[in-house]
């Protein structure tokens, strides 16, 4: 028994590395899928900047073990006299997630992996609990986001895009209204995301007071607002700024027209900006799915108590970043297709307001302390630019199979994770 035991630490490292992983296969299209659909970013350009973004937010702002995994969930009482099962039941919620978001990377399905881990943590919690021992109004507000996330990003793009439309595409000169607007569009970026990045942990790292992180949030938006209006003034001259065509009140312009060309070209950096903050984000947040359950489990190995938070050292950090990248590499291009292509087809114009309805929904639910699918919010954010279109727009065939995976995620990583637990528990007791 002691020599299994032993084998523990360097097993939960590997399962950790695999279900990093997994995570760059499957959620790191929510960053870039878009990109690479609207053809603002080749592929190989987008697994580039965003292995650079992501293992950046995991090494420099990753996150220590969740409480919500831990404590959230389920009641950690139930391990208090047993450390090795709680080892175990991660390892085996590790496992049975990975095993998931592999399966659905290769069928191209973007899923949520917040989702998936917690319900695998529900499925081994139940088994050696009971019912009583899960935590069910955690539960329901994780459920709670399946709506509410992709319903507010979707109004949200819905809302960017028919401004959008209104001001810059249906303009008289549309190039000259883009470049007009693009600076507003820029601030609003840097707004949403700098107050997403600073209000969390790096306020917690520096003391950092609202006052402050909104001080610092507009400056450095005024900062690159003007820099952004300096930089279109310098290539003006490459843009067709005279009028192209008489007002358009009914339709866009024609996809093969000049004025659209240009337009979408101003906007072709603006979503390079806004996918680049999502994959830094991304990397800082969801890091903690993968190494969160691996540091409780050498915290649990170490001390053989359970702990309510275990600090996360910075080579496991570094370990996550780095597993993130590979499956990315390797992987990524699958659910990028699907969230970039399969959907609905994108322009820049189009992936720009549907990163920023994502962007800007996920702020708002940290702010008000729902749990988030970063999935879910990007998934209904290009939906929402989709109706912008009418209904035809949309590629119903695949919505009802992402819809159905998202059904699925918690119970069948449930069930996997009873399995894995009790496969484990077989293998090491």
């Amino acid at each position: 028994m002691m020599d299994s035991i032993a084998i523990l630490k360097p097993f939960a490292l590997l399962l950790g590395l695999y279900m990093a992983w997994n995570i760059g296969a499957n959620d790191v299209a929510n960053a870039m899928g878009t990109s690479v659909g609207s053809k603002a970013l080749t592929l190989r350009r987008a697994v580039l900047l965003a292995a650079i973004l992501e293992f950046s937010g995991a090494f420099f702002v990753g996150s220590s073990v969740s409480e919500t995994i831990q404590s959230g969930i389920i009641d950690p009482l139930i391990f208090e006299h047993n450390s090795t099962v709680f080892v175990l039941g991660m390892l085996g919620s590790l496992l049975s997630t990975g095993i998931l978001l592999q399966l659905a990377s290769y069928f191209g399905l973007p899923v949520s992996t917040t989702h998936a881990i917690v319900g695998a943590v529900i499925g081994f919690g139940a088994v050696i609990g009971g019912i009583d021992a899960i935590h069910w109004s955690g539960v329901g507000w994780i459920a709670a986001s399946w709506v509410i996330s992709p319903v507010l990003s979707g109004f949200l793009a819905h809302g960017i895009f028919r401004a959008i439309q209104h001001n810059i595409l249906y303009a008289s000169n549309p190039a000259q209204a883009a470049q007009k607007f693009t600076p507003f569009f820029v601030f609003l970026c840097f707004s949403v995301m700098s107050l997403s990045l600073l209000s969390d942990r790096i306020a917690a790292q520096f003391h950092l007071s609202n006052p402050l992180i909104f001080a610092l949030s507009l400056g450095a938006s005024s900062f690159a607002a003007a820099v952004s209006y300096f930089l279109l003034q310098r290539t003006a001259a490459t843009l067709q700024l005279s009028p192209q065509a008489s007002p358009q009140s009914s339709k866009e312009l024609s996809p093969n027209s000049v004025p659209y060309r240009d337009v979408e070209k101003t906007f072709i950096y603006l979503q390079i900006l806004s996918a680049c903050l999502v994959a830094f984000a991304h990397g800082a947040n969801d890091v903690a799915n993968a190494i969160g359950p691996v540091a409780a489990i050498l915290g649990a190995l170490k001390t053989q108590t359970i702990a309510a938070q275990t600090e996360v050292p910075v080579w496991l950090l570094a370990l996550g970043g780095g597993g993130i990248v590979v499956g990315l590499a390797t992987w990524g291009w699958r659910v990028i297709e699907t969230v970039g292509k399969k959907i609905t087809e994108l322009t820049p114009t189009r992936g720009f307001s549907a990163e920023f309805g994502a962007a800007a929904t996920i702020l708002l639910a940290s702010k008000l302390g729902l749990p988030i699918s970063t999935t879910h919010a990007l998934i209904g954010a290009i939906l929402g630019v989709g109706m912008a279109r009418g209904i035809k727009a949309l590629n119903l065939r695949i919505i009802r199979e992402i819809a159905l995976s998202w059904i699925v995620t918690i119970p069948l990583c449930a069930g996997l994770s009873i399995v894995s637990f009790y496969v484990l528990k077989w293998i090491f007791l």
